[in-house]
């Protein structure tokens, strides 16, 4: 029996291995769609949300009591969850149009430090001293990334400020988030706060008149990309590899994320790497990486925070709380 389980195991590694590899491979092009899209930032976030909410509505309509089930309080968090991830996509992907990909994706890396700051303050949860250097060692990087800026005038900076903005809005996302999801399952959490920071681009758009249709071809094929291929199959891929690996490991893929923006970034939009961004990026990506290992609220089933019975119940899975197929 031992012997068949140990095959089992070794013949699923090559897939998991294989789907972290696409996953990570999906998000990573987002930042790319948006450079090739011609939108303004309000409208690729807009359509991007909106379409992700068609494609996962089917599965949220399974669960369709769980609607019913939601309290004022319930509504209410979902709707300031929606508002802080359509400021998210507001100002991160014009942050795209500002500076480059390098500097905006290495910024936006410090997501998991804005979070637990945020906890600290509002949870009230403990740091610990490695916690500490590791922020340290993060932000460092981030300030060397925004240093190797100041030769490329106002706007790249500018842009680096709007990614600061940005990783704030997603960081109070994630944590508003966690005080509602132990009512629904991912997939409607993501159906309802998608639609809600959409609308909340929508009214961006409407109050500063920006056109909501009348764009090209290539830009409702970038819109749909980031949908399908970013948002659904890429974070969705992670949420569906939760039940066989541990949120550790899928947050440690994600933070692969900037490294194959970049990649991507110089192979097809010939952005090049500065040696200050180099070694800023290098600086950040290392401080987070090692804040995710020694960071105890980031491993599964934490004691502190465990998962909600009844949310695992319904999605079938154990998930981290907060974990979801938004981000970016």
């Amino acid at each position: 029996m031992k012997s068949n389980v140990t095959t089992n195991r070794q013949t699923a590694q090559p897939v998991i291995l294989i789907s972290l590899f696409i996953g990570l491979l999906a998000v990573s092009f987002s930042a790319i769609f948006i450079e090739w899209s011609s939108a303004p930032s309000a409208v690729i976030g807009m359509y991007r949300l909106w379409m992700s909410v068609l494609l996962f509505l089917p599965f949220a309509l399974k669960r369709w009591s769980e609607f019913l089930k939601l309290t004022l309080r319930d509504v209410f968090l979902v709707c300031l969850s929606g508002i802080f991830l359509g400021l998210h996509f507001l100002f991160w992907i014009q942050s795209l149009k500002e500076t480059s990909v390098a500097s905006s994706m290495i910024i936006i890396s410090l997501e998991p430090i804005f979070v637990l700051i945020g906890s600290v303050a509002i949870f009230h949860q403990k740091v610990t001293k490695t916690g500490i250097l590791c922020m340290l060692c993060a932000i460092v990087g981030c300030v060397v990334v925004a240093s190797a800026d100041f030769g490329k005038g106002g706007e790249h900076l500018w842009g680096d400020m709007l990614s600061l903005i940005g990783t704030l809005a997603v960081s109070l996302y994630m944590l508003t988030g966690q005080k509602v999801r132990g009512t629904v399952s991912g997939t409607t959490y993501n159906v309802l706060v998608f639609f809600v920071a959409g609308l909340v681009l929508f009214l961006f758009n409407i109050a500063t008149k920006t056109p909501l249709w009348h764009y090209s071809g290539r830009n409702w094929l970038m819109f749909a990309l980031l949908a399908v291929i970013s948002t659904v199959l890429g974070h969705g891929l992670f949420n569906w590899l939760l039940d066989t690996v541990s949120a550790t490991t899928i947050s440690m893929t994600i933070l692969g994320e900037p490294v194959g923006a970049i990649v991507l970034a110089y192979l097809l939009l010939g952005q090049p790497v500065v040696l200050l961004q180099g070694v800023g990026g290098v600086l950040c990506l290392i401080g987070v990486f090692w804040f995710l290992r020694t960071n105890p609220s980031h491993q599964p089933n934490n004691e502190e925070n465990p998962p909600s019975q009844e949310a695992n119940a319904a999605d079938g899975r154990d998930r981290p709380e907060g974990f979801d197929a938004s981000g970016a």
